[in-house]
């Protein structure tokens, strides 16, 4: 048995000032790592109880008030680990803790719902247990949302994200939590209405610079992304596109189906999509969490007004697509902290939801029309961000880029759900997909030089298409070309030219210069009338006859076999027709 463990047998709360002194001990007796885990559970136990005796009870314990909060600190430090919180999970622990919860003066901490959040954490099973009828914690939880302490909100925002995160062990807590009817709840009447009054009154709290309210809408917005996700697969919902064969539950794709119950989020985190944050990170959280809810929710007619606002009749150009015709775009930030894996792969997966077309009501909790423009918006995010992590014309292989970022993150986990969201605002309206391609490919382009060494965002999306570092966002670049291109195969090596998008047309199946026709709608010649070139994109040029030294030839020769083995490296260009290959291996 641990002698920190018979210190603390040996408490009375008569005794003054041996609590904090064996508390001491304890938190030394942790950090070398001295406790069997039989002894840290049992410990545990033995603090739990006490502080149930002493602030809920009122019986014997060998702890008194004013050792309160040292004895919290000390038991969230014993439940970090899974054996601990497979302690603390049991439904009697679980509502003692929330009991407790209700006990703590505190404004700025309540250990005891951090007890609670780590064991929902580390033990799956407490998730369930929690929101059951013999602790009835989810209604606990939403109403702690309606509380004005960022404390409250963040914790009962992270217990309830951590609680909807699995659709197979959830599907009853997420349906009442989008479906049950509260007394005295404005709009629908359910936690959807108060969980969106709380994400408004955090954007508004996040304009004045609250930095504890950007950390709240963080974990609220988790649980916003979680109903988005798992709600339209629990219930009969509409089908978002007609190529979407109905399935069950378990077979529902991301961004395939879609409830109306969930419309009011639309208006509410467009608002919150919309603030300029006060910091030069130019995808700081929670903004990250927000792009991961919008690439969900339908682009639809009945919308759009809340995607777009009121649109001029001539799309007009941003400053940054406005200057492309000098070929450069050079706004810096600096930074960036959060973004999560595990959710952008989810949010990859809606790409398969194609086109929308719907016909049904959209609802705002706010009286006030939303009227900014979300594509603008979006595509001056992802200038600013690539500007930021691709100064200049960098490769987007160079090793600077990465050293940019923690370990742990990338360049492909940060952009890529901002690139699937500009993707879908193309799919779904044609309007906002021709405002698009014109900031991206204005019409006075610059083709006097390649578009791929180009310093702006044209030339910064072009080369991650060949980054073989950052795989994802190679992926997602070229089908956000490609929707915008009227997903043609034809139209996208019109407007780039097919030496730019070949690796992406190859893995599409397109293994050959699709033909040219003034039918698709891309440009044949600039507008002072010079010729395009099919394969470069760029203005095609009267060849110059020169002499070349053998130096010059061997430079010639370098280029040629650098550009065949990076059209074989991203699967353009197959092994075995590989010129340069062959002549090796035939000894030429």
């Amino acid at each position: 048995m641990s002698k920190a463990l018979e210190q603390y047998k040996a408490l009375s709360s008569a005794s003054i000032d041996q609590a904090s002194t064996t508390f001491a001990a304890i938190r030394i007796a942790l950090v070398a790592k001295q406790f069997d885990t039989r002894s840290r559970k049992s410990l545990a136990q033995l603090i739990l109880d006490d502080l149930r005796a002493v602030l809920l009870d009122n019986t014997i314990s060998r702890l008194s008030k004013n050792d309160v909060s040292q004895a919290f600190s000390t038991l969230k430090s014993l439940g970090g680990t899974p054996e601990v919180a497979s302690i603390l999970a049991s439904s009697s622990n679980l509502r003692c803790l929330l009991r407790l919860s209700t006990k703590i003066d505190d404004f700025t901490q309540n250990d005891a719902l951090r007890c609670i959040a780590n064991t929902m954490l580390l033990n799956e099973s407490a998730r369930v247990t929690f929101v059951g009828s013999e602790v009835d914690g989810g209604n606990v939880c939403i109403d702690l949302l309606r509380k004005t302490s960022m404390e409250h909100v963040f914790l009962a925002s992270r217990i309830l994200f951590f609680c909807t995160a699995a659709a197979s062990s959830a599907a009853p807590f997420i349906q009442w939590l989008v479906e049950h009817k509260r007394p005295n709840v404005p709009g629908s009447g359910t936690a959807i209405d108060i969980i969106g009054s709380k994400l408004d009154d955090l954007t508004e709290l996040m304009k004045e610079g609250n930095i504890a309210a950007k950390d709240a809408m963080t974990d609220l917005l988790k649980l916003v992304f979680n109903l988005c996700v798992h709600y339209p697969k629990l219930v009969d919902c509409e089908v978002q596109s007609p190529e979407v064969t109905i399935s069950d539950a378990d077979n529902k794709v991301m961004g395939d189906y879609w409830s109306t119950r969930l419309d009011s989020f639309l208006p509410l985190l467009l608002r919150a999509f919309h603030v300029n944050s006060p910091s030069t990170n130019p995808l700081e959280a929670p903004l990250p969490y927000i792009i991961h809810s919008l690439i969900i929710i339908p682009v639809a007619p009945v919308n759009r007004h809340l995607w777009f606002g009121k649109q001029p009749s001539a799309p007009a150009l941003p400053d940054s697509a406005s200057s492309s015709s000098a070929g450069s775009t050079t706004r810096d930030t600096s930074g960036f902290k959060e973004t999560k894996s595990r959710l952008l792969e989810r949010a990859s997966s809606v790409l398969s939801a194609g086109r929308r077309s719907l016909s049904r009501s959209s609802t705002s909790r706010s009286a006030t029309p939303l009227l900014q423009d979300s594509a603008l918006r979006a595509y001056e995010l992802l200038d600013v961000t690539l500007a930021h992590f691709m100064p200049g014309d960098i490769n987007s292989d160079d090793p600077s880029i990465r050293s940019r970022f923690p370990d742990g993150e990338s360049l492909d986990d940060l952009v890529s759900p901002l690139v699937i969201l500009i993707t879908r605002l193309c799919l779904g309206d044609d309007d906002a997909k021709l405002r698009i391609r014109n900031w991206f490919i204005p019409p006075n382009l610059d083709r006097s030089s390649p578009l791929e060494t180009r310093s702006d965002l044209l030339g910064r999306c072009l080369r991650l298409l060949q980054s073989l570092y950052h795989s994802r966002l190679n992926r997602v670049c070229g089908e956000m070309f490609f929707a915008m291109c009227d997903s043609d195969a034809m139209t996208l090596s019109g407007y780039l030219g097919y030496g730019n998008v070949a690796g992406f047309l190859f893995q599409k199946g397109v293994v050959s210069p699709p033909p040219r026709s003034s039918r698709s709608g891309a440009p044949m010649t600039t507008p002072a009338g010079l010729p395009i070139n099919p394969i470069t994109g760029t203005i095609e040029k009267e060849p110059e006859p020169t002499s070349m030294t053998d130096e010059e030839k061997e430079q010639e020769a370098e280029k040629l076999f650098e550009l065949f083995d990076r059209l074989e490296k991203t699967g353009a260009l197959p092994p075995g027709q590989n010129p340069i290959r062959r002549a090796m291996r035939d000894g030429r």
